[in-house]
């Protein structure tokens, strides 16, 4: 395998970190995160954050690097990670870009559309009319303005879906129009991509084990001093899966046992949109179906030797 650039993506739980780090080892690139919660630098456990031990044994990049206080958009994330990838290749050395955020994908494979600013009073009367007239009505509203946003658009996801009512109607173009109109800043023939997409139930099993696990490690007391901070709850860092159920078990609000029983829930619905997403956004991607990390590398060595 020549040095490269490979994109490994897929839904959480799936095995993505461990597959990164044997092809890092194995060819001596570099890891970049494409995770839009393990950039932050609160939640090591609650978001799977590659250990301090794991992080020894091949450089990685943008984990957690960024504090919880600030709210990083896709264009800041793509804008740094070109330039951590830049760095690397000036290095000469090949680089793993791993995660399970899928517009960070697209960011890098087909840019990112130069839209025009949206005055704050459009943006906060799009976020009033949501709140008075409920998803359902506000989802209606956006399909007819724009179809390919709302159908792209995850269930509750009310920052996106406010922001691609009012880019409709201040510009009176759709989002969608304006995303499409882009070029990618990595070229097609630089980069090799794969999705790992293991058995849905045997991924919801992983997904469950380790949330437990996460609990049983500690993440309680990262929710607790992240808590504590008295952070804005609309702020991304917050919006980690897991976090609200357990801050409420913190509040005492339920038992601990309800707390794991709803964000293992919450934790398969992530599982399932990221699926979903890739399915839709990346279909001539190869897939690796095993669940196994032997089987797992067994396929990706099959796949990118085609």
């Amino acid at each position: 395998m020549e040095p490269r650039m490979w994109l490994i993506a897929g839904p959480t739980a799936s095995g993505k970190s461990a597959l990164a780090l044997r092809l890092a080892q194995e060819t001596g690139a570099e890891i970049v995160n494409a995770d839009s919660m393990q950039i932050y630098s609160d939640l090591h456990l609650l978001t799977a954050r590659p250990s301090e031990e794991v992080e020894a044994l091949a450089p990685h990049h943008l984990f957690g690097v960024v504090d919880s206080a600030e709210g990083w958009s896709v264009g800041r994330w793509q804008e740094t990670a070109l330039k951590v990838l830049a760095d690397i290749a000036a290095r000469g050395r090949p680089a793993v870009v791993v995660g399970g955020t899928g517009l960070y994908f697209r960011a890098l494979t087909h840019g990112l559309a130069e839209i025009p600013p949206v005055p704050d009073a459009e943006r906060d009367a799009a976020g009033e009319r949501f709140d008075t007239i409920g998803e359902e009505a506000f989802r209606a509203e956006l399909r007819a303005l724009d179809p390919v946003a709302e159908a792209r658009i995850a269930p509750a996801d009310r920052q996106r879906l406010v922001r691609a009512h009012a880019v409709a109607t201040v510009t009176r173009r759709p989002l969608s129009e304006w995303q499409a109109d882009t070029s990618p800043p990595i070229l097609a023939d630089a980069w090799q991509g794969v999705v790992l997409e293991p058995d849905r139930e045997a991924l919801y099993a992983r997904c469950d084990l380790r949330l437990e696990a996460m609990v049983a490690q500690g993440a309680l007391d990262e929710v607790a001093a992240l808590d504590a901070r008295g952070l804005d709850p609309a702020l991304p860092a917050l919006k980690a899966v897991g976090f609200r159920e357990l801050s409420a078990h913190l509040r005492g609000e339920i038992s601990l046992a309800e707390a794991l029983s709803a964000a293992q829930m919450e934790t398969r619905r992530y599982a399932k949109r990221q699926l979903t997403w890739f399915r839709n956004q990346t279909p001539d991607w190869p897939r690796i179906d095993a669940v196994t990390q032997n089987d797992q590398w067994g396929q990706f060595i099959a796949q990118t030797r085609a």
